[in-house]
């Protein structure tokens, strides 16, 4: 099943017959319902069933042959996790039942593709929407429809207020607007301190990557450290170090040395050519950039 997804824009989009809605920080999700059972495939087209137990059993509940596309999020103290929801994804089946206890995932939808047979990726986006309230508002958690305004100045209301809450930016839609699969049909307004950032080397091994070494889109394009990969990003680093063939270690004259905020010079591992990440981070000074995830969709 391929995904739309969104061109990132600088300012908010206004005008007549658009639709806006929170980013939620979490992992993509397409929910499957088939007759018999339930699929969850993330954007990449790895199945991810046996990590979301607790979710793939609330899908139950949805009529036979019925598609969602939305986020997977985990909350904590108030706010959504990334850190949490890649745990949850990189989860043993073993391990995925115990943290479906602890962390429990919720599941903010914001598109139906498919409802009970019928193919809807053809109608236009408010005709969508109206279907997917209907079907989610009844079940209620943790399948839940995204919030949704047309109105502008509530959305850049949102847009001022919920990071509080880990909400990244919003998505903006055309009302009478298909499904856009596998496009950039959809507009993302991000918060200034999430970019995307060139990731030039490592440090750690090729099988245990510790951090990534970053250039900037802005400043003096330093390479930096990040702070240190989660355990999920770790193993998908070392895939992609693996696939290319392992990098050589740069050699160690201060021009390819990279900044570690609180270290100073550190030697890294290059990666030619780079991959990009996405990344959130608000001064070269302090803390040092968090990597959110591989752009792999790029």
């Amino acid at each position: 099943m391929r995904v739309a997804l969104a061109a990132a824009v600088r300012t908010l989009p206004r005008g007549a017959g658009l639709a806006y809605e929170p980013k939620f920080d979490g992992h993509r999700l397409v929910v499957l319902r088939s007759a018999t059972d339930v699929t969850l495939q993330a954007r990449s087209g790895r199945i991810v069933t046996s990590a979301f137990p607790d979710l793939a059993a609330a899908a139950l509940q949805l009529p036979a042959d019925t598609v969602l596309d939305g986020e997977v999020v985990v909350w904590h103290a108030g706010r959504t996790d990334f850190a949490l929801v890649q745990r949850r994804a990189a989860a043993t089946a073993a391990r995925a039942a115990v943290l479906a206890q602890r962390l429990p995932a919720s599941y903010a939808a914001f598109d139906v593709l498919e409802l009970a047979g019928l193919d809807l990726r053809a109608r236009p986006y408010e005709r969508r929407r109206a279907l997917l309230v209907d079907l989610l508002l009844p079940l209620g958690p943790p399948l839940q429809p995204v919030p949704m305004t047309t109105d502008p100045e509530l959305a850049a209301t949102w847009y001022d207020t919920l990071p509080a809450s880990g909400i990244e930016g919003l998505v903006v839609k055309r009302l009478d607007q298909a499904y856009p699969a596998g496009r950039r049909g959809w507009q993302k307004l991000r918060h200034t301190d999430v970019r995307d950032a060139a990731v030039v080397g490592y440090t750690g091994t090729p099988r245990r990557p510790l951090a990534l070494v970053l250039v900037l889109p802005v400043g003096d394009e330093t390479p930096l450290v990040s702070s240190p990969l989660s355990a999920a990003l770790r193993s998908e680093v070392a895939a992609e170090v693996a696939a290319r063939g392992a990098a050589p270690p740069t050699p160690a004259p201060a021009t390819a040395t990279a900044t570690a905020i609180g270290l100073g010079e550190v030697p890294y591992r290059a990666l030619d050519p780079p991959l990009t990440a996405e990344v959130r981070h608000t001064s070269t000074r302090h803390p040092p950039p968090e990597v959110l995830r591989l752009r792999t969709d790029l």
